[in-house]
This record gives structure tokens, sequence and C-alpha cells, in this order.
């Protein structure tokens, strides 16, 4: 069974965005060509399909993570905002973001919230499936 971290990661989440595109509940939202990704960027990201591809990376990040919430995910996706002369200095990433993609990720069927002693959002058996897919048409393409 082919498993989506068995590829290449930049390979894994582009295939991945392609089939989220497909579904219509994950739309990037009107204010997103606008926004930086987090306080530690200094521009809004240049990739017109950049919502899609952090969608997929925020599905995989489920995946592989368990039960996470936004706050985990915000740490994970934050990095080193350049303080001037003064030494870098770690920043979380955007919280509205991760929150609006993971709602969507939910509405579409794709993660679940788990129901067991710690709290946050889990893959869903029609993620799973989807990742299975996508792995799969990945290793026959090779």
């Amino acid at each position: 069974m082919a498993s989506i971290n068995d590829t290449a990661p930049e390979k894994a989440n582009s295939a991945l965005a392609g089939e989220l595109k497909k579904i219509s509940e994950i739309q990037a939202p009107d204010w997103a060509k606008f926004v930086k990704s987090g306080n530690h960027r200094m521009r809004p990201p240049a990739n017109p399909e950049w919502w899609h591809i952090r969608a997929a990376s925020v599905l995989k990040n489920i995946y592989n993570h368990g039960p996470v919430g936004v706050s985990k995910m915000r740490s994970r996706y934050g990095g080193r905002k350049n303080m001037g002369r003064r030494p870098h200095k770690f920043t979380k990433a955007s919280g509205n973001i991760l929150r609006k993609i993971t709602q969507q990720l939910e509405k579409a069927g794709l993660v679940k919230q788990s129901q067991s002693l710690h709290k946050g959002r889990i893959i869903s058996p029609k993620g799973q499936s989807l990742l299975d897919k996508t792995a799969v048409q990945l290793k026959s393409a090779k």
C-alpha cells in the first residue's frame, strides 16, 4: 500500500493541492490575496494557488500528527522574524488562515474533530482515501 509519505513532499503537496482544487468547499476567501501567512513574513505569498497548497500541507499535517489543533499548527508553520539589527525571533503563523482551512477541510468531510481525550482534528476515512489515492497516482507516475 502506497503512503503519501513515500513520495517527495513537494510533488505530494502539489498533487494533493490539485485534488483539493476540485472540491468546491475549499476555496480561498477574497482577502487571501492580500494577507501575509504570518507575522514573520515580509510580503503575501507570490503563488496565486497558495491557499490550496497550504490546505494540502495542513491535511498532511493532520494525517501525520494525529489530533492536532490550530495552536499547534501555528507553531509548526511559524518562522524566524527579522528584527533588524536585533537577533531573529520565532513568531507563530497566522491563526486565522489555518483556522479557515481546517474548517473548510472539515466541511468537505476530509477531517473531523477528535472524540478522544486529546482535542483537535483527525483525518476522516474520506480524507484517508484521498491521500491514498493521490499516493497511488504519484507512485504509478514514476
